[in-house]
């Protein structure tokens, strides 16, 4: 399984505290060795705050042996700098503590009449957010998000978008957010950080690979949510099959991101339409990455290979059930591929043996049978069952006018959308030329 594990490669593009997750479901697992991956939490506790979580694996790796004093004296500065923190910042704290207070700021869209509000009637100093980012950063660091969350919540809200910190504020909130396992709330800050990232391109001073590192990491985090939140698996074939700044950041820095569209776009029924487009994508990208799951999609779309896509199947379920993102997927996943073996086998015979289909959907007959009765009697197959010869004998199944109206009024929407925002961004670059020059 370790071959098919794509750990090590989504580690190069997470914030190390996102990478526990992962690191404690291989544990859990047990497809490395046990002191291994003890190490690897280790070595990354070593640059975190997160002192006590450091001692117990070490105790775990080390029984025989004491605590480290340097340790021990770690932590005692971690306690002290923290309360330093803490009082650098004790009128943002008071501010904080009134609800009243907070309700009028976050109706105040104008940072700069937010910051005279505050300085005016509560001892409020800009130099403040400078101690509250770090005090945020060093709660984050110790491991308390939830607490660091508010933290960089307020400092958005008086930050303007071109300060220094915001970027930093907008990412740290997004991982905070994805540790407490808020996802309504991750969701919006995955929103922000795009929309930051794709109309801000000028914060970037114009960096195309600072551009793409950081859309490659967004693609990293946003795995997080989309296999979370309830909406997650229709936004991720949005954003990273229709738009083409993130389809080509796929391409070019992470092929292996096309394992979880893939999957998502096989368990999302109502988004078969995009099957043509993810194909075309994975053919393109096949000597890049490989992996069950798209194979199963290449021999199934591509080939008609349906003994390959039967053996590719089996083994998707091997790689669904030890991948930390789509093990909650699993059962979701198998009766969709074999739906859609069954769809695409039906789209070619018309009258099928139930023996040979059970064998391409790797059941027994009776199995087989029974799932086939389900769909019929859920309206979503129009066929027969001949129980005395074991066939299915289809009826006719043509897509209606208006089923294909839907699916490209749907890809043109998305398409629209990638347009006017591409025509937008150039016409916004040209006006700044155009001020920038009269300026000069």
């Amino acid at each position: 399984m370790a071959k098919f594990d794509l750990t090590s490669k989504m580690g190069q593009y997470l914030d190390r505290h996102l990478v526990f997750p992962l690191l404690e479901f291989l544990s859990a697992k047990g497809i490395y060795n046990e002191t291994e991956l003890l190490k690897a939490k280790l070595d990354i506790l070593s640059k975190t705050n997160m002192i006590d979580y450091a001692i117990d694996i070490r105790k775990q790796l080390y029984p025989d042996e004491e605590v480290p004093e340097d340790l021990k004296q770690r932590r005692i500065h971690v306690v002290a700098q923290l309360q330093e923190l803490q009082q650098e910042v004790e009128p943002i704290l008071q501010i904080m503590g009134d609800e009243e207070v907070m309700k009028n700021m976050e109706n105040m869209r104008d940072s700069k009449t937010l910051v005279n509000f505050l300085s005016k009637d509560y001892k409020f100093d800009l130099d403040m957010i400078d101690s509250l980012h770090k005090l945020a950063k060093y709660r984050y660091e110790c491991g308390n998000y939830s607490v660091s969350t508010s933290y960089l919540y307020f400092c958005m809200l008086v930050l303007p978008p071109n300060d220094t910190n915001y970027l930093s504020a907008l990412w740290g909130k997004f991982a905070s957010e994805i540790l407490y396992q808020n996802w309504d709330s991750a969701l919006e800050d995955l929103n922000k950080l795009r929309e930051y990232i794709d109309s801000s391109p000028n914060q970037f001073g114009g960096n195309s690979l600072q551009l793409l590192q950081q859309r490659t990491w967004l693609i990293h985090g946003s795995l997080f949510v989309f296999f979370n939140h309830a909406m997650g698996r229709e936004l991720i074939i949005e954003m990273f099959l229709y738009r083409p700044h993130y389809l080509n950041t796929i391409q070019t820095m992470c092929p292996h991101i096309l394992r979880y569209l893939a999957t998502a776009v096989i368990i999302n029924r109502g988004r078969r339409s995009a099957l043509k487009d993810l194909v075309k994508v994975i053919q393109q990208e096949s000597y890049t990455y490989r992996d069950p799951i798209t194979e199963f999609l290449e021999h199934l779309y591509v080939n008609f290979d349906f003994d390959g896509a039967r053996q590719k199947l089996h083994e998707c379920q091997t790689v669904l059930s030890n991948d930390f993102f789509l093990i909650s997927c699993l059962d979701e996943f198998v009766e969709n591929a074999r739906l859609m073996i069954f769809e695409t086998f039906c789209r070619i015979h018309q009258c099928i043996s139930i023996g040979m289909l059970a064998e391409k959907l790797n059941m027994n007959p009776d199995e087989a049978e029974c799932w086939i009765v389900n769909l019929i009697r859920n309206a979503r197959l129009d066929a027969k069952i001949d129980s005395k010869l074991g066939h299915v004998v289809m009826g006719a199944q043509p897509m209606s006018p208006y089923q294909q109206l839907i699916e490209k009024i749907d890809s043109l929407s998305v398409r629209s959308e990638t347009l006017c925002g591409l025509i937008e961004r150039k016409l916004r670059a040209r006006t700044d030329i155009r001020w920038g020059n009269q300026d000069f």
